[in-house]
């Protein structure tokens, strides 16, 4: 059955076009992905993210469970802040790549992708049984709402929402928010509610996730909206959310991060390399082991092209008319105005500079390796 956010209805009432994703029924955009994309790297989009999942880690061994139960370090994280980091199987394949939260002492709220969901709450589930006492996991996905403000303008909007200071002064919560660091969170009063506020986002813009209790959700877009609208701020879909993430190098689940591939593989091996350096025992250290010294024989890496036509997910990579990889996501660029692309291709390869062709169609057109991100924000 395919399921629908709290914002579904607001969604049709802006004429929003759907998609399945990961059996959610999501607007792939409002009017032209390109416009929406534009906004994004102008002025500012938001999105409804509340397909995402929230998965809450609870207990005085929380951290030192989130430590053993995936790959980066949890228990040092201080209270306010946020962590990227990836789930793996026993094998050391990647089940997930997610943003855990700390809430408070013993308190972890992890963001797992949509469709992976359920299976990172299983498998932290599972492993949260054989740590032990001290750990309680809790699947919220179903109660929480995500809503995304993204783009230069993102700030504004959200200092908008807050009340003036005494005799036009800025407000503690309004300073508090131009102070807010990325990967770091506050509670905000947005309409009433209190919104968890994080900078973080998935566009290569500033920006910031808020997670409102899902009943809520409603009343938190229209109020975000209302004070965008002065500032740009437009309704964005996945769309231009795959475009903007493109841009900005960002791995998508499901295409540069699968079940097939480990961290090595993606270029998370720092973080791999981290956690056999600094932990004791966790999940998968054996399989890690095993591969920390050697060189995966596919890498992912950037493509760019001066030519028109885009390469697209699954395209072969040749180099002297060898197949030498294969694309994983791949588009024109509406920023760069130049098709970009990820692909996995062999080391031998993945030097920046290096001349391509990927075959689009049967014909094979010229890329060039490239550093990523194609696209990075002036700060």
């Amino acid at each position: 059955m395919t399921q629908t956010t709290p914002l579904h209805t607001i969604h049709r009432q802006l004429g929003a076009s759907f998609t399945d994703f990961g059996g959610w029924d999501m607007p792939l955009k409002y009017g032209s992905e390109l416009a929406e994309h534009r906004a994004v790297r102008e002025a500012a989009g938001i999105f409804d993210l509340s397909h995402m999942g929230e998965v809450q880690v609870t207990g005085p061994q929380a951290g030192a469970f989130l430590d053993a139960a995936m790959l980066a370090t949890y228990s040092t994280m201080k209270v306010g802040r946020a962590k990227y980091g990836v789930i793996v199987d026993d094998d050391a394949h990647i089940v997930d790549d997610l943003i855990t939260y700390r809430l408070d002492e013993d308190d972890y709220l992890v963001v797992p992708n949509a469709s992976n969901a359920p299976a990172v709450a299983a498998v932290l589930t599972e492993r949260a049984r054989a740590f032990g006492a001290g750990v309680e996991v809790i699947d919220k996905s179903a109660d929480i709402a995500l809503i995304a403000v993204q783009g230069p303008a993102a700030e504004a909007i959200l200092l908008a929402t807050q009340d003036d200071g005494a005799a036009g002064g800025e407000t503690a919560a309004q300073q508090g928010l131009r102070e807010l660091k990325y990967y770091a969170w506050m509670t905000l009063t947005i309409a009433g509610l209190d919104v968890l506020v994080a900078r973080t986002g998935y566009t290569g813009e500033d920006g910031f996730e808020l997670y409102v209790p899902a009943e809520h959700a409603v009343l938190l877009w229209n109020a975000l909206s209302n004070e965008g609208e002065a500032l740009g701020l437009q309704p964005c879909g996945l769309a231009a959310r795959d475009s903007l993430r493109l841009e900005a190098g960002m791995p998508l689940y499901g295409h540069e991060l699968t079940l097939e591939t480990t961290p090595y593989d993606a270029g998370l091996g720092r973080m791999a390399d981290a956690a056999l350096k600094n932990k004791g025992d966790f999940a998968a250290r054996a399989a890690l082991e095993a591969l920390a010294g050697a060189q995966p024989a596919r890498v992912l890496v950037g493509l760019s092209s001066d030519q028109r036509r885009a390469a697209r997910e699954g395209s072969t990579v040749l180099a002297g008319g060898q197949e030498v990889g294969t694309i994983t996501s791949g588009q024109p660029s509406p920023t760069l105005g130049r098709p970009v692309a990820l692909a996995y291709v062999d080391r031998a390869q993945a030097e920046p500079g290096t001349a391509l062709d990927v075959d689009v169609r049967g014909k094979g057109l010229p890329f060039t390796v490239v550093e990523l991100p194609f696209y990075r924000r002036e700060r």
